[in-house]
């Protein structure tokens, strides 16, 4: 080590490496899902031409509501173009998150319309080009483009596949040559996990307002100006910097199952969902629990905390969520609620249910509402009746998690004026 880090004391370094891991984890995530996501190359997108299902494992949390079509963008060499299709009234979003997990542009329905037309997606530092059309522009040299569009039901899906056709890059953007070899996971050895997190810092680097945090974390020798070197600390001080990794990496896998401060059964989201400043905290739970959400004004995600151990629910236990009518979520788009299979890592997916429906929503098909107008959705493992079964949505027998999506939610649900019934156990 330097003579500058050598006099740095074990206690410093753990603290250091615990800060350095809850600030990179988003970092490293997404370089672990681009490398797994890149069967196709830069610069190009990859369509999802069915719904996610039970054996969809590449994004934790993903929604059964819409087609999926996303593009790994190398700016490194240059602007890309981007041609977007008319969507008709078809919800569509296409969202351009940064390799720190945050959203600096959505275009759609909500934003541009459903149009459609040509974007060019800027680098940071590059000119914009004379023939620049609609400018997106990037804070880091990759990008996640990540494209949702609603499929209204079975005899749907081919329209909605022809909405994806008609995305796509252009043809002239240089393709990137991805490194060779597996990608390093969140759970790797502290030298693996902080040399690859500090070659993404100099790889993709930070905005100047997170310069406190790289100055925190600079014992290391991690940041976008330095270089990382493992065997440079003594025994004592490697220890330390393990046990430092070990704490961040245990404490975001126990607060994804820790109980969380809720109303009337539910968590809501912090107003940075999706954008998060310096909020390190929330975007490292974010991309663990919950990797490419997206803004509240884009679509508002809440958990329902259940009454199993981790503020889970028990599939071997029947649950109802009562709507009194008049009282459904207040939304300029559509909602879904969404049961999810608990990982042992904190991660959820869709769970192996005989019926194979993964979610129950204002759009699915056969939806019974009450003659007063009001809604009962039954959730458990074992079927709720006969004359029930179409508002059921069916649960693994272990723990599971219940998640609801609102998408365009008006201000009365962004602010906190309307709130979600409470889940009840039967």
């Amino acid at each position: 080590m330097s003579n500058e880090f050598a006099s740095v004391s074990p206690a410093e370094l753990k603290s250091a490496a615990k800060r350095a891991y809850i600030y990179t984890v988003p970092l490293v995530i997404m370089e672990t899902t681009r490398k797994w996501r890149m069967g196709a190359g830069a610069n190009v997108f990859n369509h999802a031409r069915k719904l996610l299902t039970h054996r969809s494992r590449w994004v934790t949390t993903p929604n059964n509501d819409t087609l999926y079509s996303d593009a790994w963008l190398d700016l490194s060499k240059g602007p890309v173009k981007i041609t977007v299709p008319a969507t008709g009234e078809r919800y569509f979003s296409l969202a351009f998150m940064d390799m720190y997990t945050n959203n600096f542009d959505i275009l759609g329905t909500r934003t541009t319309g459903n149009n459609g037309g040509v974007y060019t997606v800027v680098g940071p530092h590059q000119a914009v080009p004379e023939d620049a059309t609609n400018v997106v522009r990037a804070p880091t040299p990759r990008v996640w483009a990540l494209a949702r569009i609603l499929v209204d039901g079975p005899d749907d899906l081919p329209a909605a596949c022809a909405v994806q056709d008609g995305l796509f890059v252009h043809e002239g953007a240089d393709p990137e040559d991805v490194a060779p070899g597996d990608p390093v996971q969140r759970s790797a050895s502290w030298r693996e996990y902080l040399a690859t997190a500090n070659r993404l810092l100099r790889r993709e680097p930070p905005p100047v307002t997170d310069g406190l945090i790289l100055e925190q974390i600079r014992a290391l020798n991690i940041g976008p100006d330095q270089v990382f070197d493992a065997d440079a600390f003594d025994q004592e001080q490697a220890e330390a910097i393990e046990r430092g990794v070990e704490e961040a990496r245990n404490w975001l896998v126990q607060i994804q199952r820790a109980r969380r401060s809720a109303i009337d059964g539910w968590t809501y989201p912090s107003m940075r969902n999706g954008d998060y400043g310096q909020n390190y905290t929330l975007r490292a739970v974010v991309s663990v629990g919950g990797l490419g959400a997206l803004p509240l004004e884009e679509a508002i995600y809440m958990r329902a905390e259940g009454d199993a151990e981790e503020g889970l629910f028990d599939g071997n236990q029947n649950y109802r969520l009562h709507f009194p009518a008049g009282a459904m979520p207040p939304l300029n788009s559509f909602w879904s609620l969404t049961l999810y299979e608990a990982m042992d890592d904190g991660q959820f997916f869709f769970a192996d249910t005989p019926l194979r429906r993964y979610a129950v929503g204002d759009r699915s098909p056969g939806l019974q509402y009450n003659e007063d107008g009001s809604l009962d959705l039954w959730i458990g493992a074992r079927s709720p009746g006969a004359d029930r079964e179409r508002n059921w949505l069916p649960a693994n027998e272990g723990p599971f998690a219940l998640f609801f999506r609102g998408y365009m939610p008006k201000a009365d649900l962004m602010e906190g004026r309307y709130r979600l019934p409470r889940v009840e156990r039967l």
